[in-house]
């Protein structure tokens, strides 16, 4: 009679690779709202350092309309996009605002003060003010592209467009220090969503759609306008050296 081997019930355990289980993940910024904050960002960055080159100054008004319709899109997915986005939910977050400060005013109640509300609350008033400052930065660039200034007596026009501008990039690095801050304090990387639109941690995901097609369109339009400003000029964005000098 053949004896069949058995093998050993360790043998069978090793033999099989470990598969790692995924970290749970919720998604909670959609497409289109990654998409708005990578192209606003850009936008900006690219108009400020642009503003006092009189050679890309095509490129310098071209990124400031992109930024006025982005901000004519936030405003519109704000009031017809998704609960998570509306501008209702913004403006519900800084309600508190008053009364967290107040109660910073009881210094024997410092041990009791909700610091997660008030990172919060300073972070969603940088995002305001940030969307705030788009509609009096364009106007007064637009102001200052058509000479206005001549007509309200002297470079008014101008210097109030520089402030605005420099008031912008001041709450933008504002609003960076605060995501690397609180990157830290709760050793978890606040800037991740806005990469990826997923947040570590288990529960029903807080965006239910993510609407990949509006943010393709979003970019297409973006791209479609630049291409169009491009193509008005008679030597582009950007002119060489020779060109500038020239026109």
């Amino acid at each position: 009679m053949q004896t069949i081997p058995v093998p050993h019930p360790h043998a069978t355990a090793t033999a099989q690779p470990t598969q790692s289980v995924p970290h749970p993940s919720r998604l909670v910024v959609d497409a289109p709202m990654r998409m708005f904050h990578w192209l606003f960002a850009l936008s900006f960055l690219g108009a400020y350092l642009s503003a006092d080159s009189e050679r890309w100054r095509l490129l310098h008004l071209t990124l400031g309309y992109t930024l006025a319709g982005l901000l004519v899109f936030r405003l519109a997915y704000g009031l017809f996009g998704p609960r998570p986005v509306r501008l209702s939910a913004m403006l519900r977050k800084l309600h508190g605002m008053g009364a967290w400060l107040r109660s910073l005013t009881h210094l024997l109640a410092w041990a009791q003060i909700n610091w997660r509300q008030g990172q919060n609350l300073l972070t969603a008033l940088a995002v305001v003010t940030l969307l705030a400052l788009v509609l009096p930065l364009t106007l007064t660039g637009y102001a200052s592209d058509h000479n206005w200034g001549d007509f309200l007596g002297g470079d008014g026009v101008n210097a109030l467009h520089d402030w605005f501008g420099e008031v912008m990039l001041a709450i933008v690095l504002l609003h960076l220090a605060l995501i690397a801050g609180l990157s830290l304090l709760r050793r978890k990387n606040q800037a991740l969503p806005m990469l990826t639109g997923r947040a570590p941690g288990a529960g029903p995901d807080l965006v239910k759609k993510n609407r990949r097609w509006l943010a393709a369109a979003l970019l297409l339009a973006v791209i479609a306008y630049d291409a169009w400003e491009w193509q008005q000029s008679p030597h582009g964005l950007i002119p060489s050296r020779t060109e500038s000098h020239v026109s």
